[in-house]
């Protein structure tokens, strides 16, 4: 898509921002939302709009409209993703002896959709290749995958609709939740923000700079995918027994481990292992702060606490993919821009440190 419009670095990267923008006024818009409309309805509503805004993303060629399509894809995503946090959160309360692992399902099953779209978007980009801007077959048939697994999540959503009436009433959040007690968390995160989003926006780009092809990168993503699916059994404990931010900050530096690897050798089993590693870590840094709010704060500010961190989080985002793409047109590449990825990352696990456990 890229090469087919003639994006630079910088306006693929601004295309992510703009998506990281409307998450961010997507988190600042929830808490709201769900008191008017309980976490049930945002998640599958969401969900529903976050696929029609994808299939949208295939009607348009120039810029702006792109730009403005992203962003109101990254407002529905954050209904989907706050929302469905905060029901596996309370899950994890009814079963506190699998809470780690209930989370780890929820933001880990990204994994399944990261591994359908490496198998499906190489195969239509074949498919289509003759035809112009082929590219946005694929778009539309993502759209409709997304749209059949929203219609999955109605049932499970109507059943979690039944608990609202035994859950803690959302309006005394304030009283629970003070930013100031999760400073360094915030920090961590928001940094998390940053340094992720340049490998997710940028990593295949990379590869194919270095010549991989287009079986490799399909493998490498679906091989990522798997990964992240994996990630909720491998780091359940991790969040079960740190309440402070230890699980944030190992998992950072993980990750930035996992940033830095591409931007250091070609050497294709190293470059693979980046990609598993990355895979099995980053949503687990989600999950991490969901934890750190179920630990450290009463179910009435759960859902406040969720959605400052996505904040923070969508507020890191809006920099990185702008500021890696700005990097990469530049001397020296993608790979001084996940060199500056990595620092961040690892910035945020060196935050992540100090924050201490309020309970």
């Amino acid at each position: 898509m890229r090469a087919d419009l003639g994006w630079s670095y910088t306006l693929a990267g601004a295309m992510n921002t703009a998506n990281a923008l409307g998450y961010f006024l997507g988190a600042l818009a929830t808490p709201w939302l769900m008191r008017k409309l309980g976490p049930p309805a945002l998640l599958w509503g969401g969900a529903v709009l976050a696929s029609f805004f994808m299939g949208l993303s295939g009607w348009f060629t120039e810029a702006q409209p792109l730009l403005l399509q992203r962003l109101l894809a990254g407002v529905a995503s954050a209904l989907v993703f706050i929302a469905g946090g905060l029901l596996a959160a309370r899950l994890g309360a009814k079963h506190p002896q699998h809470s780690g692992l209930l989370l780890g399902m929820y933001y880990g099953g990204t994994g399944l959709g990261i591994v359908l779209s490496a198998l499906l978007v190489p195969w239509l980009l074949d498919l289509t290749q003759a035809q112009s801007h082929g590219w946005q077959w694929s778009w539309w048939v993502l759209a409709l995958t997304c749209l059949l697994a929203s219609a999955v999540l109605v049932w499970p959503a109507r059943v979690m609709a039944r608990w609202e009436s035994q859950a803690p009433a959302a309006d005394g959040v304030a009283l629970g939740f003070r930013w100031q007690q999760f400073a360094y968390g915030l920090a961590g995160y928001s940094l998390f923000g940053v340094g992720y989003i340049g490998y997710m926006t940028f990593v295949v780009a990379l590869l194919r700079a270095q010549g991989s092809s287009a079986q490799a990168v399909t493998v490498f993503y679906a091989l990522l995918g798997l990964a992240v699916f994996a990630s909720g059994r491998i780091w359940a404990g991790l969040l079960d027994r740190h309440k402070d931010g230890r699980a944030l900050s190992l998992l950072n530096a993980l990750l930035g481990a996992a940033t830095i690897l591409p931007a250091l050798t070609q050497w294709w089993p190293l470059v693979l292992g980046s990609g598993l590693l990355f895979g099995a870590v980053f949503l687990s840094v989600v999950a991490s702060t969901t934890a750190l709010v179920r630990h450290n704060l009463p179910p009435a500010a759960w859902a406040a606490g969720i959605s400052t961190f996505t904040a923070v989080f969508a507020a890191g985002q809006i920099m990185g993919p702008t500021v890696v793409g700005w990097i990469a047109d530049g001397p020296g590449g993608l790979t001084r821009g996940l060199i500056f990825s990595a620092a961040a990352l690892w910035l945020g696990a060196a935050l992540a440190t100090r924050q201490k456990a309020l309970v």
